[in-house]
């Protein structure tokens, strides 16, 4: 499967020189018809144009499409950056008979630089130009979102709706930059999920905002909030299985979750100079909010990212960030299991060999699994260890 198994969308992506690699920058996603959309957008205070302009464009929940660049994050860039997109939007519905208020415009990649829109506009007319349904066309468009990425990132799943069969589909982008919290109304985190099911908009924003809750808003690299990041679910109806809010709603949001946790924990794999997946689930908290705010500090501190990178199973850091963080928590009645071993039990240090551990954790994926002992509160978040090399990408990344 690829992205366009999804029936009832097309899609192109092309080099137009944005990019110094001169790999594919510039992309068209097209609903062969319209779809019933919905997006999620990043929260950040400083916000790049394609947003300003997506947020107005999603208002009501139809889509043509999508029309994307990378290399460029038009973001911070005044009132030149809004009316570029909106000229990206508008060009590309020229292209595909639609009005320009119907496309969502998403940028990636270096902040403070106007577009260069002879080659972005010269990108949309060669992908509109050669728009198809075949895995090549779905590839080239997946890798025209790419920037520090050294995967694509791509998920899929089925499920029957009476007598109909749903696909999903989804990509997605981000190796660093990497903290999302996305509201429905970085390297950035950029996500598009196709569907061929016929769902009505305000439906498809309640699935959205359940799924990216339970999964993107719960991975981070580095726990900084992209200018960009953009999450879009489109659903062109093209398998005629109907969902409304009541019915077979929760068949499809299990598995448009399924998709979207998948690529979290792809993101989270891909991390800038990431040499393992880092999984922080916690347990038995007081409540789930407690439980998300602990997790969270213990997968977006240094130095247990650190220690992770050096197969260090220093515990304290682990506990020491869930007594930090302003949840209720209580170390004698906790327990911390790391790659398998106890290595913290009611305030003091369990009795493990430290050797063991160590090299349990050299492998590509790790679980810290803390169980508070005061709740019935859940959470988990995905991560991944901080290497010399992400110092490296990130001191030479020009902003």
């Amino acid at each position: 499967m690829h992205l366009l198994s999804a029936k009832g969308f097309l899609a192109n992506g092309v080099a137009a020189g944005i990019k110094q690699s001169k790999k594919n920058d510039v992309g068209l996603l097209v609903a062969e018809e319209f779809a019933t959309a919905a997006a999620a957008f990043t929260t950040n205070k400083v916000f790049a144009a394609p947003i300003e302009v997506g947020r107005k464009h999603m208002r009501q929940g139809v889509l043509k499409g999508v029309v994307l660049n990378s290399g460029n994050a038009n973001a911070c860039t005044g009132k030149q950056g809004v009316a570029d997109a909106k000229r990206m939007c508008n060009l590309a519905a020229q292209l595909t008979m639609a009005d320009g208020d119907l496309f969502l415009p998403s940028s990636t990649g270096i902040i403070g630089h106007e577009l260069p829109m002879d080659q972005v506009c010269a990108g949309i007319r060669a992908a509109a130009a050669d728009l198809g349904n075949s895995e090549e066309h779905a590839l080239a468009f997946t890798d025209s979102i790419l920037t520090t990425d050294t995967v694509r990132k791509f998920a899929a799943a089925t499920v029957k709706i009476g007598k109909k069969t749903v696909t999903l589909t989804g990509i997605c982008k981000g190796a660093g930059m990497i903290g999302p919290n996305m509201a429905v109304p970085q390297a950035t985190m950029l996500a598009y999920i196709l569907t061929d099911a016929a769902v009505p908009s305000a439906v498809l924003r309640k699935l959205l905002k359940q799924s990216v809750d339970r999964s993107f808003n719960c991975v981070t690299i580095d726990n900084h909030m992209s200018t960009n990041d953009t999450a879009v679910l489109m659903a062109s109806g093209y398998s005629e299985a109907r969902i409304t809010a009541t019915d077979n709603a929760r068949k499809l949001l299990d598995a448009l979750t399924d998709v979207t946790t998948s690529l979290s924990k792809q993101i989270a794999a891909d991390g800038e100079g990431a040499t393992k997946t880092v999984t922080v689930r916690v347990r038995a908290a007081s409540s789930e909010a407690d439980a998300r705010k602990i997790a969270r500090a213990i997968a977006d501190s240094p130095l247990v990212k650190c220690a992770m990178n050096g197969n260090d199973p220093n515990w304290g850091r682990i506990v020491s960030a869930a007594g930090m963080c302003g949840a209720k928590f209580n170390p004698d009645r906790a327990k911390l299991t790391l790659a398998g071993t106890v290595v913290y039990r009611n305030g003091k240090p369990a009795p493990f060999d430290p050797v063991a551990v160590s090299e349990k954790l050299k492998a590509k994926e790790v679980l810290a699994d803390l169980h508070c002992g005061t709740g019935t509160g859940e959470a988990t978040v995905w991560t991944c260890d901080f290497s010399k090399e992400y110092v490296s990408i990130n001191a030479d990344y020009h902003t």
